[in-house]
């Protein structure tokens, strides 16, 4: 393996790190439901949350990052000799992700929410987006006219994390926060747009995936997959006004956020099944794990796809806003989604390199069935626990919120034990993973 080629591996171990922590982080913050006391001192709930917020982003992040960097790395036409550059921005992450992590566990907290560390790490993260997006379009421009539409979506989703996140940071400015309607307003905004971004990158991914193992260059170059690239785009530009309803604003533009929340999913959802049909048997049983990890992913896309849809909804979204339902909505879609996208990239790029043996599969395919069955369990207690909430914020009256959660106790205790079973499904892959990681890594250095 040429050293250009490890650090695309490091970026996918770092973010399988951070994945296994974020299911630990969250594992936590659900037994201090049951037990309020539960490490509190240590690591109360106000760190808890941001770290698991902290480390999912950083999966998400360094996942596809990573697979990015492999795929164009491994391609002769569009490789870019010159790697330090990555180097550079691989470290300048890393260090600022520890220095993030070490300020919350500390509790030193500044930003808005899903961003609340101190607003001066805004700029080492802004200068590894451009650094990372200068890396991308040299090595590329010279294919620019021919691009299939993941390269599209990977160039977009880059250029819209350096713009959405630097929007996320306005609330510095004296003029933001002056005004609560429009600090709001910009915040939920930038933080709906700044999923668009990274969906960019993800779906990319599985665009890539689903062309590789069918040996056909149709699926990235079809009608299909640039309609679906333009839903994308108009996705990250304007359905970010869905998160805003509450929000005084013009009547135009919930109806607009509406129509067009949740509608790439639809097109996601057939170029998986189209996918799924034409692929031949011997291609499903050489790229077994990623096969089978990108059909689950399109089983939570159906499922989220409706639950978004439902809270799309102004009248319903009413009443589910700030409840468990959000949650459920926002874990369908950063797990049930992204999530297991970026897993079956990983999976395809180890396949690829024949790192699987009969029992690595079996083992991953028994520990896919025990993510599967916890998460669907895990989905539908947030859901029933939402459902609970908003009866009692809108139709109770005198129960004292602490009497409700204590209401709630058993409904607690089953989205704890169905974390455990989370946590030892995707923890147990992703230390697999790591491990087949390690032994490329070990390999490329013995073979110099």
């Amino acid at each position: 393996m040429k050293k250009n080629l490890r650090y695309p591996i490091y970026y996918i171990s770092v973010g399988l790190c951070c994945l296994v922590l974020c299911l630990t982080a969250g594992l936590l913050a659900g037994f201090q439901y049951v037990v309020p006391t539960f490490i509190k001192q240590l690591l109360p709930f106000t760190a808890l949350r941001p770290l698991h917020t902290l480390f999912a982003l950083s999966w998400i992040f360094m996942g596809s990052i990573g697979s990015i960097l492999w795929y164009i790395q491994n391609d002769t036409r569009y490789r870019y000799q010159s790697f330090s550059i990555i180097k550079l921005q691989f470290w300048l992450f890393l260090l600022t992700g520890l220095a993030i992590t070490v300020c919350y566990v500390l509790r030193k907290f500044e930003g808005k929410e899903y961003l609340e560390f101190p607003h001066l790490f805004y700029f080492p993260i802004l200068l590894g987006w451009l650094l990372l997006a200068i890396y991308y379009f040299r090595a590329m421009w010279t294919s620019f006219a021919s691009w299939p539409a993941y390269y599209w979506m990977w160039g977009t989703g880059m250029v819209f994390m350096i713009f959405h996140f630097t929007e996320a940071h306005m609330w510095i400015l004296s003029y933001f926060k002056q005004d609560y309607i429009q600090n709001l307003t910009m915040q939920w905004k930038a933080g709906g747009a700044y999923v668009g971004a990274w969906n960019m990158l993800v779906y990319g991914c599985s665009m890539y995936v689903m062309e590789k193992t069918s040996g056909s260059g149709a699926y990235s170059r079809s009608k299909t997959a640039f309609f679906f690239y333009f839903l994308s785009l108009v996705n990250a530009m304007f359905n970010w006004a869905h998160h805003v309803y509450p929000v005084p604003n013009a009547e135009w533009i919930r109806y607009a956020a509406y129509l067009i929340s949740m509608t790439e999913w639809i097109i996601l959802i057939r170029m998986i099944y189209l996918w799924k049909t034409n692929l031949p048997t011997a291609v499903k049983k050489k790229y077994r794990i990623a096969y089978k990890v990108m059909m689950l992913s399109d089983l939570w896309i159906f499922l989220n796809l409706v639950l978004a849809l439902l809270i799309s909804i102004p009248a319903i979204n009413l009443f589910t806003h700030g409840t468990h339902i959000t949650v459920a909505h926002s874990m369908g879609t950063t797990i049930g989604i992204n999530t297991l996208i970026l897993l079956s990239s990983v999976a395809y790029l180890q396949e690829s390199l024949k790192m699987y043996s009969a029992k690595d599969r079996h083992l991953i395919l028994v520990l896919l069935k025990v993510f599967n069955i916890s998460f669907l369990g895990f989905w539908l207690v947030l859901i029933v626990m939402g459902i609970e909430k908003s009866k009692w914020l809108y139709f109770t009256q005198n129960v004292l919120f602490s009497d409700f959660q204590d209401s709630m106790k058993y409904f607690h205790i089953g989205f704890a034990c169905f974390g455990i079973g989370l946590l030892a499904g995707l923890g147990g892959i992703a230390f697999r993973m790591l491990k087949h990681n390690w032994d490329i890594l070990k390999d490329s250095t013995e073979n110099e």
